[in-house]
């Protein structure tokens, strides 16, 4: 599948990219040729293949969870720009009061 200059004009324009005459002819070319083995891989039969996450077995690298005391509240707090009733206090994100 070839892509024409102005679906690369029209894709650099949904990712906000500004790109001179020569990278657009570039990435016509490069994502012309993506797309083309993407095809390719899409005629391939897979049927006899089940489907899978990860080629690798699965491994998890984090610990167990130990419970242990947490930080007092008043050390935790002690850097807070603003707390109120024993909690952060931030800019409301949605609008709203203060």
């Amino acid at each position: 599948m070839s892509l024409t200059r102005a679906e690369v004009e029209h894709i650099a324009q949904l990712a906000r990219l500004e790109l001179t005459d020569e990278e657009i002819e570039q990435y016509r070319e490069q994502l012309s040729d993506v797309l083309e083995y993407v095809a390719r891989l899409q005629g391939l039969d897979t049927s006899g293949i089940p489907p899978t996450a990860s080629v690798l077995p699965p491994r998890t690298v984090l610990r167990e969870d130990q419970p242990r005391p947490s930080l007092p509240r008043e050390d935790v707090l002690a850097n807070a720009a603003e707390t109120q009733d024993g909690q952060f206090r931030v800019p409301p994100v949605f609008g709203g009061q203060e």
